[in-house]
């Protein structure tokens, strides 16, 4: 016993051997925060040896300036770990190198840090206050860490490291968040650097016919020009509204006795409401939901699709328009860098692409240019454009309603009971109010200029607004009050879908399951146009049946169909089944398993697709 502490104690009072321990606290707190995980063991084998060995390489190497390197490390790594907390706390998924690469361009969560921190989360910046008392002693005492005890636990670590990384390699990275909790987060990292690398998500040498992809939503698969609304808005000019965080909860919906969205509530008369439609987004948020409208192609899930395309021509829905006599524009009152979207519309097509540069910048409301200011601009374009081209389509994109939803008094609309001030909620409710009139006031010059009765019109939301750590139990209460029932994924993840246009809809409501994906061939079935490149989704109008693949938002595997709401196993919860009717948990069958292989072969199918658009020259 004598001989082993003798050998074990350089080991024990060794500097290295107690910053460490420091690292290994942290890590476990990490650990415990991000995935309720407090298996020790399972952290010291899996998450921690890597953290250990970067660390040891610069004790190793960094002779000089030893303790100036450790504590450069460990304050990179507290930010680090506070950034991931910060992003998961928001989207509720665990953000990749890439997602925490472009948080400087990320406004959706740089507006809402101060909502999303909590008071022990500067605990994760204790170790480096520790580590200065810790290099004093030492230095007075003059005790230099041994490079060969550090040689010795780099090379134990690293091996430890080495191997759980080369395992993590043999299993299939569906899901980001899912397989950092089982494999550690670095080694999701390399994993998902390896896949960026050499494939885009499941992209695998597939191939689906239209045919073979209705069979797998469980529908019988019908040429597009059979259906009954094929052609029925043909030669019409386009207006596509893509409407930031507008979920359907809103719509026909009161509040104090105020309609929340009177404008889009009196454009229902005239429209096919779709009121059963989910977002899909990836890590790209609303550029993804861009995506998702303009080739009905999945987005890429675990980076923003905008990062794994060239700017290269892809088959789009402007470029289909252009070859039956369109004019197309799209109007963003943005930076046109934000989540590259200088590759993105160049890749889609556009004629004219209006942007920050072009939009005037005031007023400004939260992010930057106020929706009145966007729809303006917009309108002024239209007499040149029409003069230019005999039909014109435009895709315009809000951004007031984005979240902090933080809208001055002069602007708020709604007046709301004492318990909504100062909520998450309220504040929601009021920049959706605030959206909802300027939309209104777009619609209204359509109608003075005679475009509305010659026009087909799509409104959609581009994804949820009520999410993450922002929502407190005060907005909870609130929910419950305006919704009748707790806040679930549904009143999440749906998003409201208006097809309109003067004569062509009377007041109808629609419930066929669909997803952002389907607005696509649905636009182009109404305009009397086939697209020259096969497409994910399906003309709402004429299929019942659907199969919606869910990613990042959802973990990986997860889907919805028509009877269930299925979410995979994450890095937090268990897999959980919901019956779509009553959103309560019910028991997994034999359909399960089949809705999940049959998504997932839908989805590698548009991997492929879009695998096939990254290596365009």
């Amino acid at each position: 016993m004598k001989l082993f502490i003798k050998k074990v104690k350089p080991f024990l009072i060794h500097p290295t051997t107690l910053i460490l321990v420091l690292l290994f606290i942290k890590i476990i707190a990490f650990r415990v925060v991000v995935f309720h995980n407090k298996s020790v063991f399972h952290i010291a084998l899996i998450e921690f040896p890597l953290w250990a060995f970067l660390l040891s390489l610069i004790i190793l190497f960094v002779k000089k300036r030893t303790w100036t390197g450790i504590f450069i490390f460990n304050t990179i790594l507290s930010v680090l770990f506070i950034a991931i907390i910060y992003y998961t706390r928001y989207f509720s998924t665990i953000p990749s190198y890439y997602d925490l690469q472009q948080l400087y361009q990320s406004n959706s969560v740089g507006g809402t840090v101060g909502l999303l921190s909590k008071p022990y989360d500067f605990l994760f910046f204790l170790d480096i206050l520790l580590i200065l008392p810790i290099a004093y002693y030492f230095n007075t005492k003059k005790i230099k860490s041994s490079a060969r005890v550090t040689r010795r636990l780099a090379i134990l670590f690293g091996s430890i490291g080495l191997i759980t990384t080369l395992l993590s390699f043999r299993q299939p990275l569906i899901d980001v968040s899912y397989f950092a909790k089982e494999n550690g987060y670095l080694q999701s990292q390399a994993v998902q650097v390896f896949t960026r690398s050499f494939g885009i998500a499941l992209a695998s040498d597939v191939n689906l016919s239209e045919q073979d992809i209705e069979n797998l939503k469980g529908n019988d698969y019908v040429p597009a020009n059979e259906h009954d609304s094929y052609g029925i808005a043909k030669d019409r000019h386009v207006f596509v509204i893509q409407v930031e965080s507008l979920q359907g909860f809103v719509i026909n919906k009161k509040v104090n006795g105020q309609e929340i969205t009177p404008n889009l509530n009196a454009l229902l008369k005239d429209s096919m409401y779709f009121d059963n439609v989910y977002q899909q987004i990836g890590a790209g948020n609303t550029s993804d939901a861009e995506w998702l409208m303009h080739t009905s192609i999945y987005p890429e899930g675990m980076d923003p699709t905008v990062n794994v395309i060239n700017g290269e021509p892809v088959p789009s829905l402007p470029r289909t328009l252009q070859k039956n006599g369109y004019g197309t524009a799209t109007y963003h009152a943005d930076d046109i860098t934000y989540w590259s979207r200088e590759k993105l519309y160049l890749a889609l097509g556009f004629d004219y692409v209006y942007t920050d540069k072009e939009i005037p910048a005031v007023p400004a409301i939260g992010i930057g240019p106020a929706d009145e200011v966007l729809f303006d601009f917009a309108s002024k374009q239209l007499p040149g454009q029409l003069k230019t081209h005999e039909k014109i389509y435009s895709n315009i994109i809000t951004q007031t309603s984005h979240t902090p939803f933080e809208m001055p008094e002069v602007l708020q609309y709604l007046v709301l009971p004492d318990s909504y001030d100062n909520t998450y909620v309220g504040n929601y409710l009021q920049s959706v109010r605030y959206t909802d009139e300027e939309i209104g006031v777009f619609i209204d010059t359509l109608k003075e200029t005679g475009l509305y009765d010659n026009s087909l019109i799509l409104l959609y939301g581009d994804h949820s607004g009520v999410h993450g750590a922002p929502v407190t139990k005060d907005d909870e209460a609130i929910l419950l009050d305006l919704l009748g029932h707790p806040y679930n994924l549904q009143d999440r993840f749906i998003v409201p879908v208006i097809f309109s246009g003067g004569g062509l809809f009377s007041e109808e409501a629609n419930s066929h399951l669909g997803g952002q994906i389907d607005l696509m061939p649905t636009l182009l079935n109404l305009l009397g146009i086939e697209h020259d490149a096969q497409m994910m989704g399906h003309d709402l109008f004429h299929y019942k049946n659907n199969l919606l693949g869910m990613r990042y938002h959802l973990p990986g595997s997860s889907f919805i169909n028509d009877d269930m709401l299925y979410v995979a196993p994450s890095a937090k919860l268990p897999a959980i089944l919901y019956s779509l009717e009553t959103m309560k948990e019910k028991s997994r069958t034999n359909k399960t398993q089949l809705s999940i292989d049959n998504a997932l072969q839908i989805i590698q199918q548009s991997d492929q697709i879009l695998k096939s658009y990254k290596n365009r020259k």
